[in-house]
């Protein structure tokens, strides 16, 4: 799950429609971060950090994952999950 700040205030602010049941935020929301790589440095010594990335967009409550994310929904489109 990724955490966006909408509304007016400091620091980056997303759009957002005000449809609690099918939201749409914008412009696209893109996450990147580090994880360390799970070879050991004695198997490979150009293991680093991987910088990993999701990217996407929500639209009438529905996630666009685009082509730029590592993970396996890259390219898919799916629901936006329910939120208590």
């Amino acid at each position: 799950m990724h955490q966006i700040t909408i509304g007016e205030g400091p620091g980056p602010r997303w759009g957002f429609n005000g449809n609690h049941e099918k939201p749409t935020f914008t412009p696209s929301i893109r996450v990147s971060w580090n994880e360390p790589s799970d070879i050991p440095e004695e198997f490979d010594d150009t293991s680093k950090d991987r910088q990993l990335v999701c990217h996407s967009f929500v639209t009438d409550g529905q996630i666009q994952f685009l082509g730029d994310c590592t993970h396996s929904l890259a390219g898919q489109t799916v629901p936006l999950p329910d939120f208590e």
